[in-house]
């Protein structure tokens, strides 16, 4: 049988150096994908405090195991899109039903250690066949990757009919697989476009921060805008700020130029480093800060869960942008490790008064983004 003609014409890649911009159509695939992440908190309502007899931790080791298989599709459309540009209707049609696989699983996140696990997996095989069918136009190599990506789907189908505690043992026998499979698979196959890496990741970044001022919105729904709730929102703004500060305010084009530096194959591995395993704290961590300002906002008072959410997501968020930096050989080091660990010891603070918290938070990333341009 033969192929369609669409899918028959291979891709020829465009040349490794050349621009290539992020299209429209991969933004639209990325507020898909960051709705998705912002899925997990509620899987993190009992680290809260909100579930009785909820075991202290389980909702995080939840979050943290499905927005790693998350995490790693959304990297191979990243990769995808970077070698095979949306640009004919076919492929954007297919682009989107990769997005509808996404959307699937962002329904079944509430549940997917509670009876919908199985829809889950449903939505991830489609977003794994999309991707490897793609893929196939330019590259081989994709080859290497499909079995370990279907061998994760059956796992996390598997772990749908599984008791407890064999259905975690088999997610993370999923997690595990994908995140290794680079180190068995090898990079050679896979030239990126740099400039095409740097602008997805970027904006990514800047959606997902996106979501810490609705956030904000949604804390202070059904309240006055009194003074304190004022200044607390601003406050909440404030620190998005300053970690949009932390990611862009150096020099936006240095990544690029690191990456156009050395050849293809090392730049593929900066780039699993740099934009892949890094990454994962520094989204992870403004994930967690976005449900600790949440929390923070009309309230007087919260409990532990929330104070450390907006402590710990923020010293995650500077320890995987240190991690980023280094991978790609841009410095920066001891007083981000400070800064992060002073972060985390403001937990206490939030207990007292989460406006003030908010408030040592800014003033501490106001800190360190001066003493890092004094040093």
């Amino acid at each position: 049988m033969r192929l369609p003609t669409w899918f028959a014409e291979r891709h020829d890649p465009v040349a490794a150096d050349s621009e290539l911009r992020v299209s429209s159509v991969e933004l639209f695939f990325d507020l898909v994908f960051v709705f998705t992440v912002t899925q997990l908190t509620s899987l993190l309502v009992g680290d809260f405090g909100a579930e009785a007899g909820h075991l202290p931790g389980l909702g995080t080791l939840q979050a943290v195991l499905v927005f790693g298989v998350l995490w790693w599709m959304y990297s191979g459309y990243a990769w995808l899109t970077n070698t095979i540009p949306p640009s004919r209707p076919a492929r954007r049609v297919l682009i989107l039903t990769g997005m509808a696989g996404f959307l699937v699983m962002a329904l079944a996140i509430p549940h997917a250690f509670t009876g919908g696990g199985a829809a889950f997996a449903l939505g991830y095989l489609i977003i794994v066949l999309v991707h490897g069918g793609l893929y196939l136009q330019a590259s081989a190599a994709i080859a290497r990757v499909l079995p370990f990506n279907l061998a994760a789907t059956a796992l996390i189908f598997g772990a749908a009919f599984a008791p407890t505690p064999w259905n975690y043992a088999l997610w993370g026998a999923a997690l595990v697989l994908l995140w290794t499979s680079p180190y068995f698979i090898g990079q050679r196959g896979f030239p990126l476009h740099p400039s095409h890496i740097v602008e997805r990741h970027g904006l990514l970044v800047i959606i997902v921060l996106g979501e810490s001022i609705v956030a904000i919105g949604i804390g202070a729904a059904g309240s006055r805008p009194t003074a304190n709730l004022i200044v607390a929102a601003l406050l909440g703004l404030a620190l998005t700020a300053a970690l949009w500060w932390v990611y862009f305010g150096g020099d936006e084009e240095a990544p690029e130029r690191a990456l156009l530096r050395v050849d293809v194959v090392r730049r593929t591995r900066l780039i699993l480093g740099a934009y892949f395993y890094a990454h994962i704290p520094v989204l992870l961590g403004i994930v967690a800060t976005a449900a600790g300002v949440k929390k923070a906002i009309g309230h007087d008072h919260v409990s532990l869960g929330p104070a450390f959410a907006l402590a710990g997501g923020v010293a995650l968020f500077l320890l995987g942008d240190l991690w980023f930096r280094r991978v790609l050989g841009l410095g920066r080091g001891t007083v981000r490790v400070t800064a992060a660990a002073l972060a985390a010891a403001t937990t206490p603070i939030g207990l007292w008064s989460p406006a003030v918290h908010l408030g040592a938070l800014v003033a501490l990333l106001v800190a360190m983004i001066c003493a890092e341009r004094v040093l």
